[in-house]
């Protein structure tokens, strides 16, 4: 079974945001998918842009490309902060970190 089947999102688009207050600096993100997280100078994780730009405004979220999907999963699951969200766009709802039901 695929992440989005097990999610119950198959085809629906996904973003994903970090809490910095929660980020622990380890770089588990930034490792998993380096394509969508990255640590900044600060020692913590910051989500980027499709455009690969830094995004470092509380709260900012990206597009969760398909393909990166299941390593997006991964940094969300093995995060030791429990600082990554994963959401639907349509709606908002969580579907994996720490909110998630």
């Amino acid at each position: 079974m695929s992440v989005q089947q097990e999610a119950g999102v198959d085809g629906e688009a996904l973003e994903v945001w970090i809490d910095q207050d929660l980020c622990t600096g380890d770089g588990i993100c930034a490792q998993y998918a380096p394509e969508v997280f990255e640590l900044d100078i600060d020692g913590l994780a910051y989500v980027k842009s499709p455009g690969d730009e830094l995004l470092q405004d509380k709260g900012a979220t990206t597009p969760v490309p398909l393909t990166l999907l299941t390593d997006v999963v991964d940094s969300a699951k093995e995060c030791p902060g429990e600082c990554i969200h994963v959401r639907r766009v349509s709606d908002s709802v969580e579907i994996y970190g720490p909110d998630a039901e």
